[in-house]
């Protein structure tokens, strides 16, 4: 069982949890849809934090003897599927950037052939 001085601490550490993020998404700091992943986290463990016998009973189910020790464990498998997924969104962006880049840099060229070519027609017209 989690003490209660814990709990009512957790529960107000989620709540601020939930202020901070649609803070942020009302500053559009965050994107709704990197939004929706914070959030989904947030509501696992709140439920887990106000029904701690449904923590109780998946902590055994995974043979974890301390309920502290499942809520912490839970808690790092939430960060660490946050970090993996905003990798991927990172890595993602990282190809966007580097293609856009590319294409950037071939039009960069064309226009500069392009400028290169109305030289030499207005210099051949004005002989």
């Amino acid at each position: 069982m989690i003490p209660a001085t814990l709990r009512v601490s957790l529960i107000i550490a989620v709540i601020c949890y939930f202020v901070v993020i649609l803070y942020f998404l009302k500053q559009k700091a965050l994107n709704l849809k990197y939004t929706l992943l914070w959030l989904v986290a947030g509501v696992v463990m709140g439920i887990l934090v106000m029904v701690p016998e449904l923590l109780m009973s998946v902590i055994h189910v995974f043979g974890i003897q301390d309920n502290m020790n499942g809520l912490f464990i839970f808690s790092i498998g939430f960060i660490i599927m946050i970090l993996l997924s905003l990798t991927s969104i990172a890595s993602r962006q990282n190809r966007k950037i580097r293609t856009l880049t590319q294409e950037l840099a071939i039009l960069d060229k064309r226009v500069r052939d392009l400028e290169e070519r109305m030289r030499d027609r207005e210099r051949e017209e004005r002989k």
